[in-house]
């Protein structure tokens, strides 16, 4: 069994990601599963994640999904920098699960 990342429930989830994609997978039919996505702290591990879904919104999570993105190198005139490197999770619900809403959780 992996060890947890020691860091609290509020520290993992960052913020939801709402874009077209996401919010089709969110809004899912009642014979479907529902997914959530959440932008989550790069240490934070699949356990971490699942354990912070559960306890903050009240529902029971299937399984996890991470994807680990690379900051993009950005240029303004002759300086170049980098933007941040983040991580992101797919969170699939059991089927019969309530709908969530971000904003009622917090």
């Amino acid at each position: 069994m992996k060890r947890s990342s020691g860091i609290s429930v509020w520290e993992v989830l960052k913020a939801p990601i709402v874009t077209e994609k996401s919010v089709i997978l969110k809004e899912a039919e009642e014979d479907e599963k529902q997914v959530l996505t959440f932008r989550v702290d790069k240490r934070a591990t699949k356990e971490d994640i699942k354990r912070a879904v559960e306890e903050i919104f009240n529902v029971k999570v299937e399984k996890v999904h991470t994807v680990n993105y690379q900051g993009k190198t950005k240029r303004r005139g002759r300086y170049e920098g980098r933007r941040a490197s983040w991580k992101k999770a797919y969170v699939t619900l059991e089927k019969g699960q309530p709908m969530v809403d971000y904003g009622e959780a917090i």
